[in-house]
């Protein structure tokens, strides 16, 4: 693990089971999330993803990164573009910091229609290791 490090990126096709399945996963019971009818009425041209679903998207992608014994210890993340189905969703990373066995990286997501979510995500790995 060294500082400056970038993940290789990850692309993510945005279903409409994907983003129903992480709505009711995470018990998101907002109809945004799953009626397209009540979002375009709300203002939205479909369903989009929620946050928790997208948390849980880039918690993977580092632990993907660092293998089965890393440890998220912290994900702050802020949303921007939604994704809605039929997007694809690219997330890239950057190992800012690293102090002993734990690291912190900077993520980006990003669609057709901008930056999904921006955010940093503190991972402990064992001994310091990554794929």
């Amino acid at each position: 693990m060294r500082a400056g490090t970038k993940l290789p990126p990850l692309e993510i096709e945005i279903t409409r089971t994907l983003i129903v399945a992480g709505a009711i996963a995470s018990r998101d019971y907002q109809d945004v999330h799953h009626d397209a009818e009540l979002a375009r009425q709300k203002g939205s041209p479909d369903i989009f993803m929620n946050i928790l679903t997208t948390n849980g998207l880039v918690g993977r992608y580092v632990t993907d990164h660092f293998g089965p014994a890393a440890v998220l210890r912290k994900v702050a993340i802020r949303l921007g573009a939604p994704n809605h189905p039929g997007d694809t969703m690219v997330l890239t990373g950057t190992v800012e910091e690293v102090d002993g066995d734990t690291a912190t990286v900077r993520v980006v997501g990003a669609n057709g229609i901008g930056r999904h979510v921006t955010g940093t995500v503190t991972v402990t790995v064992p001994n310091g290791g990554a794929v």
